[in-house]
């Protein structure tokens, strides 16, 4: 039996989904915090978030509605709505009903990923998540879980090193980079060693660098022994109720020395090795995170835990997760 995590949802960016996800005529239904959000672009091809009721008789926007001049259509009685959630025509040429509208949620497009803001009592974005350079990698590969938890637990793995040994047999794991954390940037960065099971079976030399922004978005940088570099991401996306969209996602820089992978690979065009590489690698990626599912959806959130040498810096962790909350110290962390 499982207990409530009893944390409230931290203010931050959340993925709602990929860019690919909400076309020209897409309207894509979602949730974040308890809220039910139709997704989608406007004239100028921007991405918008409103709430999904329909303030006029209730229907749900996402199931019927449609994308009409950049503005969202209501299946029910044809009522218009505008990127601020403006109601904008009814469905029979009169007069807009003055309380008909729509709350407008912040949203962006960074990185090829759709980001929807939560914020306590309305607050306003604090920061963003920055783009990064994508020419010469291939495009994500991704792969979602649905689970029981919640973004803080998530993105403590990070810094849990004791963890990466006993769940993932990661071996000889040090630190490269200090764990820094800067308003909603948390960085640290590793070194270890890892069973390798991309095409060869044999031990893989690895360093990773993780940039955590908000609870909501990780990019991890990854370097192997074999010259190839990989980004992943971790989207944790809080739907309510303790329960969890986690979207994890895999690119590959374009592998130069496809030997050095694997001897036979060396007849193959480099672009086709990346792209088969990619498709390899997310399996492998979602393999690991597969592994942590079932402690996520099981555990118990300790507010002061009985933390032991070899744990990580999870107390400073459990410090720097205070700021996203409406109260500072609101999660209990130990520290």
């Amino acid at each position: 039996m499982t207990e409530p995590v009893g944390l409230p949802i931290p203010s931050s960016w959340y993925c709602v989904g990929f860019s690919p996800e909400v076309g020209p005529a897409t309207v894509l239904s979602t949730t974040l915090a308890g809220n039910a959000l139709v997704l989608f672009r406007d004239a100028s091809g921007r991405p918008v978030a409103l709430d999904a009721w329909c303030p006029h008789l209730g229907a749900h926007l996402g199931v019927g509605g449609s994308v009409v001049d950049g503005q969202l259509r209501c299946p029910f009685h044809g009522f218009r709505f505008d990127g601020a959630g403006r109601c904008t025509a009814t469905g029979y040429g009169g007069k807009v009903p003055p309380t008909a509208s729509l709350r407008a949620w912040p949203c962006r497009e960074t990185n090829g990923l759709l980001f929807v803001w939560y914020g306590h009592g309305g607050e306003d974005p604090w920061f963003e998540v920055p783009p990064i350079e994508r020419a010469g990698w291939s495009g994500w590969r991704p792969h979602a879980f649905q689970l029981r938890g919640h973004p803080q637990e998530v993105a403590e793995n990070s810094v849990d090193t004791g963890h990466l040994a006993i769940v993932h047999g990661y071996a000889g794991l040090e630190p490269t980079t200090p764990l820094v954390t800067e308003r909603a940037v948390l960085r640290a960065g590793y070194r270890f060693e890892r069973p390798r099971q991309l095409l060869l079976q044999s031990t893989l030399s690895v360093r990773i660098e993780i940039h955590q922004h908000g609870l909501g978005y990780a990019l991890v940088e990854v370097e192997t022994s074999v010259g190839l570099r990989t980004r992943q991401l971790v989207l944790a996306q809080p739907l309510g109720d303790d329960r969890l969209t986690l979207r994890i996602a895999m690119a590959v820089y374009a592998v130069e020395d496809p030997w050095r992978i694997h001897p036979a690979l060396w007849v193959f065009p480099r672009g086709w090795v990346t792209e088969r590489i990619a498709d390899l690698a997310i399996r492998e990626y979602a393999g690991d995170v597969a592994q942590d599912v079932p402690i996520w959806e099981h555990k118990r959130h300790l507010p002061r835990p009985a933390l032991a040498e070899g744990d990580g810096p999870i107390g400073r962790y459990r410090r720097w997760v205070r700021s996203f909350y409406p109260d500072a110290g609101s999660d209990g962390s130990t520290g």
